[in-house]
């Protein structure tokens, strides 16, 4: 039998699907609401075991962009997916820098990426920024070598690149680097994720940061 919701009210139930199907499990409470924003969007509970947290990573995220940071992605569908109206009303913007031709040049020019080279663009943004890495493993291992170097600090990063190559290894390694470093993240662990799982978590952060968790306060009538 179809349910009859309102428009204003398919995210909350959704949400309370979510919390019913989840039973017994119980989830750390700073982390819950991403967790569950993951599931929303992706309909897939596996984010409940395979979403990994450094300590009071979401509430890192939170207090950068309270303060206005930026948001870097890996591809225009991750920042296409990003509530960037919200976010500016905290001061923040969205970077992605896949798609300039100087990034592209550069990229051949060295053998590597358009993802590896992004992220040094990136660094040299003169605002904190969070970065979310739904796509490139190579992005990762970028973000990896800045930190290591001491050239960059993030506010966060969250790792969620989806697919089969490099994609295992390039998460567990940034988890390691982001603790010696001191760096918060939020990683996928395993193959799964996606440029829709990054924009979810962003979304997630925004809107709690916002204060705008109920839909209605972001405009669904």
């Amino acid at each position: 039998m179809l349910e009859t919701c309102r428009p204003m009210d398919i995210e909350a139930r959704s949400f309370e699907i979510i919390t019913e199907l989840l039973g017994d499990r119980k989830l750390d409470p700073e982390n819950a609401l991403v967790i569950k924003r993951a599931i929303h969007t992706t309909a897939d509970f596996d984010y409940a075991d395979n979403l990994v947290f450094s300590p009071h990573a979401v509430q890192a995220g939170l207090e950068a962009l309270r303060s206005g940071c930026d948001i870097v992605t890996d591809t225009q569908m991750a920042k296409a997916g990003i509530n960037k109206t919200i976010l500016a009303s905290l001061g923040g913007e969205v970077h992605c820098f896949m798609s300039d031709a100087d990034v592209a040049a550069e990229a051949k020019e060295r053998g590597v990426t358009r993802a590896f080279v992004s992220m040094e663009r990136a660094a040299a943004l003169p605002k904190p920024c969070i970065f979310a890495i739904g796509n490139a493993p190579t992005a990762l291992f970028s973000l990896e070598n800045l930190m290591e170097a001491d050239k960059l600090h993030p506010a966060l990063i969250i790792g969620v690149p989806v697919g089969f190559v490099n994609v295992v290894e390039s998460k567990e390694r940034l988890f390691a680097v982001c603790e010696k470093h001191d760096v918060p993240a939020i990683v996928a662990m395993g193959r799964k994720g996606g440029s829709n799982v990054a924009a979810a978590i962003c979304n997630a952060l925004i809107y709690s940061a916002a204060e705008m968790l109920d839909p209605t306060a972001r405009g669904w009538k």
